[in-house]
């Protein structure tokens, strides 16, 4: 008895770590699945998903835009562990020489572009187009920290048509 409680006593603190770790590895996961689901989504029902983060209450939710649909019967809304912090990256905004303040992966000329509709207009919002694309106004990264300040980023790849899960910021 002795014995197990010494064995207990010296690997609970390296469990208790590897908890955490995973999950911090959990929660990135979830968030990457949810992102390849709105993908999914808008693709295959052919309207815009958006996938609204609210780093300070610490729930994530999935679900079409209200324009089309009034109601999402498929909307998924879930709470991020509690241990776990959000902060939200937007896209970085460039100077032209003019001094105009604009995004240089967004077109200029917004007189075509149809009104755009949000569930959580305060939060930020993943927007997933019919056409598979990602809007230019989605953020650009996420960065997910565990309780002991390790951190995780679900981030834009390169090629910029889907999110990936990356250990550094670069």
């Amino acid at each position: 008895m002795a014995l197990l409680t010494m064995t207990a006593s010296i690997t609970a603190p390296t469990l208790a770590k590897f908890f955490r770790g995973r999950t911090l590895d959990l929660e990135a996961r979830r968030l990457l699945a949810m992102t390849r689901n709105g993908q999914n989504r808008a693709i295959s029902e052919g309207i815009p998903i958006d996938l609204w983060v609210d780093p300070t209450g610490g729930t994530i939710g999935l679900d079409a835009e209200p324009s089309f649909e009034k109601e999402d019967p498929r909307a998924v809304q879930f709470d991020v562990d509690s241990g776990i912090r959000i902060d939200v990256v937007k896209r970085m905004v460039t100077t032209t020489t003019a001094g105009v303040k604009t995004n240089p992966l967004q077109p200029i000329s917004k007189a075509s572009v149809a009104r755009v509709n949000l569930t959580h207009p305060a939060l930020a919002t993943f927007r997933f187009l019919p056409d598979g694309t990602i809007s230019e106004t989605s953020p650009e990264k996420l960065r997910l920290t565990g309780r002991d300040g390790v951190s995780l980023w679900v981030a834009l790849s390169k090629d910029k048509m889907s999110y990936e899960i990356r250990s550094t910021e670069n």
